[in-house]
Formats: structure tokens, sequence, C-alpha cells
């Protein structure tokens, strides 16, 4: 039985201090329920997926469920740190796969501004092992990603002038998409200009602390029919993955293996032995530009140290060998951390329905991947999705 995506919503990203975690939910929930076509009475089962670490609602699945207008559907919520978004969706997708219900929603939302930045900073570097590495010495999550950076810098020969050109690109797309965070472009030379935030990763190598909200709605491939749904995106390859939450324990730090896990395991369940020649299109885990280097060579866009040349050569880029963060990414379209996953989700089913407008990428094999990454490679996903 084959399940399929029928409705996609996104708040605006940002610094959303107009309304509550509720509202910003809703704002996403609203769009999802119109595009899908149908009442919220037809979805029988909510899954919500935030953090929950820098709000104010500790246990935000009930009051989120009951302003949207789903009281006594679930809630589940769940949790995966920055992957939160995805494994709300793949609890929908498999509580559908089960049997168990025809139509579940997935809610990714997180208000990550409810806090100060020192704040927010210090729960950041909470996310893998709290007693070996925060408690002990101090570890936040850009000191994370800055050790992978310089380990792949160290390893490859990659370049901060290479990073900074995945901020360029993702930037340059972010200001054509009305829901990011950031909707302005930047040079390459302001890039490499801002102050380091924890080497060698600058400012603009990093992902903001962002408000928002992303909703989709999934269904079984019978009730698809039954519904007389026209435009449903599938999702054809699933993985998931994780790793050490201590990272010392970890034998490379070039890459995430919960990447290349999770990612040969999708391919495997939808038929894809080459990414590059049957995907059109990728929306991948980009918190930090080195992320997205690494996501290159982890999902087999490139060889192993080769994610560098990747971007500089436009690979990733519009008309090259796969777009990928068209929207954005998480660099400039915005990281409210349970939001993400299913953000992505609805960048790549826009893509495949060709509903993306000035960001619309050319379509040969209809095939989209989405990868989300939780903590510094503690958790993985990667989703396939085809029309």
């Amino acid at each position: 039985m084959r399940v399929g995506v029928i409705g996609v919503g996104c708040s605006k990203f940002g610094v959303r201090r107009d309304v509550t975690l509720q509202e910003i939910a809703f704002e996403a929930v609203k769009e999802a329920v119109v595009d899908a076509g149908v009442s919220r009475e037809d979805i029988e089962l909510s899954v919500v997926g935030t953090a929950g670490t820098r709000s104010y609602e500790l246990m935000p699945a009930v009051p989120v469920n009951e302003y949207c207008g789903f009281a006594g559907r679930g809630p589940l919520r769940v949790e995966a740190a920055c992957a939160t978004g995805s494994a709300a969706v793949y609890a929908a997708y498999s509580s559908i796969k089960a049997g168990l219900v025809d139509v579940a929603i997935a809610i990714g939302c997180e208000k990550m501004t409810e806090v100060d930045t020192a704040t927010s900073l210090a729960v950041g570097g909470r996310g893998g092992s709290y007693l070996w590495e925060f408690h002990q010495y101090g570890t936040t999550f850009p000191g994370h990603y800055a050790m992978h950076a310089s380990a792949h810098m160290a390893r490859y020969g990659t370049t901060e002038k290479q990073m900074a050109m995945v901020a360029v690109k993702n930037h340059r797309n972010a200001a054509r998409n009305p829901k990011a965070h950031f909707q302005k472009e930047i040079t390459l030379e302001e890039a490499l200009a801002s102050s380091y935030v924890a080497y060698p990763l600058r400012l603009f190598d990093c992902s903001p602390i962002s408000d928002g909200a992303a909703a989709a709605i999934l269904a079984s491939e019978k009730k698809i029919k039954e519904l007389g749904v026209d435009n449903p995106v599938w999702i054809s390859g699933v993985g998931y993955s994780s790793d050490t939450a201590n990272l010392s324990r970890r034998k490379d730090y070039g890459g995430l293996m919960a990447t290349v896990a999770a990612s040969r395991m999708a391919y495997k369940m939808a038929g894809i032995d080459n990414p590059l020649k049957q995907l059109d299109v990728a929306s991948v885990h980009d918190c930090f530009t080195i992320a997205e280097i690494m996501a290159y060579e982890d999902l087999g866009f490139c060889r192993k140290g080769e994610g560098g040349r990747f971007i500089e050569d436009g690979g990733s880029d519009f008309g090259g060998h796969i777009p990928v963060n068209t929207f954005g990414g998480l660099k400039a379209k915005g990281h409210p951390l349970g939001a993400t996953g299913v953000a992505m989700v609805y960048e790549v089913v826009k893509q495949l329905r060709e509903e993306a407008g000035s960001l619309q990428v050319d379509l040969k094999n209809y095939r989209g991947l989405t990868h989300n990454i939780g903590g510094t490679g503690h958790f993985g996903w990667v989703f396939v999705f085809e029309v």
C-alpha cells in the first residue's frame, strides 16, 4: 500500500512575536487543509513535532492539537532534535502504512525566540551527551559543527570560501521565497568578512534562530482514490539512522554516518542507484554551511572530499547537477527545529507539483529528496518523493 502527501502548508519563518505557538501552527495547518481539499474531520491522527526546548509550552502537543481543531484525534508528540519534523512525518506515514488510519497530519512547529540567544546557545549545546560534552567542556552547537568543518578542511582541503558559497547560494534562493526568514542576498565578500562564531565557521555560515511551522497531510492510496485527489506526491523511499550521543566515540568527523545509512536505506526502497541521475531536487540539512557540503558527499551526489568543489562548480545550484535547498535551506529560510523537516516536505512537494514559481526546477524524473539531521548527526532521516 502506497502512502502519499496530499496537502502541505508552511507559515512565514522568522522572529514571529505576533503569534503564539498554537497560532503559528494553525497558519501551516490551515494552508495544508485547504491545499489537500479535505476537511479537518477527514484527518484521523495528528502528530505534533516540536523540540519544545525554547518555548513557554513545555508540553505543546495538546494545546496545538486543540487550537488546530484536532482534539480527540491523537495527539502524538515526537522529538528528534533538529530532525523532529521528519520524525513527525515518519510517525504519520507509519500509522497509515500499518493500517491504523487512512489520513494523518504531521505538524512541525517551534517558537525558538521565546528565550534569549545565550539561553538558546546553552540549550543547543545539550543536544548530544550533556554530562560528557556540555557539562565538562561547555561545547556549543556551532562548536560541534566547527569540529566537523576543521576535520573536513584538514583532510580534503575544503576552504572557507567554498563554505561561504553555500551561504551565498541559499541566501539568493531565500530572497525569492516570501516565507523565508532572510529575504536578502549576500555577496561572497560579505560572507567571508563576517565574524567568526566558532572557527572556522563565521556568522554567515550559521543558520538563524527562527520561529515557524509547517504541516503535511498524508493519506493511504485507497483513501486518495476515494477522495479524488489528482495530484498526490508519493513517498517512495524512507530511511533513518542514528549515531553515538558522545561525539568522542565517533570514528570520523569528515561526514555523518547517520546520513549515509539513512540515504542508503531510502535509496534501496525507492530503487535509486544513481541519485544525481534519478533525482531532480533535494532539500538537505544545512544548519551550518559545512553540513550542506558533507551532505553532498554522504548522500552520494559527489565523491567523499569533493563537496567543496561541488558547490564551487555550481553542482547544487539551478542548472547544476541537482538543485539543493531551492527555498533557501535552514541557512536562510530559517531553522525552527520542529518545523524544519516538514518544511522540507513542503518544498519538495511544491517542486514536484511544479508550484514553486520563480524557484521552480526543471523536472525530468519527478523525484525529490529530503534530508534532515538531528543534533550533530545524532538522528538522520531521508525521504524520497515522486509523482
